[in-house]
């Protein structure tokens, strides 16, 4: 099964990021997941930490087209 939710941060910055991920985990079922699509640098090294930290798991984290510095997908479930 494929991620039910999808957004699309590269276009925010930080906090933005994430406070727009948080509102999408807030409108979320239990045991859904999203996929989000964000920028590598700051979204890439905060978005994923501050899943966790809330409690939510990361179920995978790549790069979109094999550059590490480029875009990147997100795929987590919320608790």
């Amino acid at each position: 099964m494929g991620a039910r939710r999808f957004l699309d941060i590269t276009a925010e910055v930080c906090p933005m990021t994430f406070v727009r991920t948080k509102l999408m985990i807030e409108a979320m079922a239990s045991g859904e997941e999203a996929e989000v699509r964000l920028n590598a640098g700051e979204p890439l090294r905060n978005v994923p930490r501050a899943v966790i930290d809330s409690g939510h798991a990361v179920l995978s984290l790549a790069p979109e087209s094999g550059d590490a510095q480029g875009i990147h997908r997100l795929v987590l479930r919320k608790r």
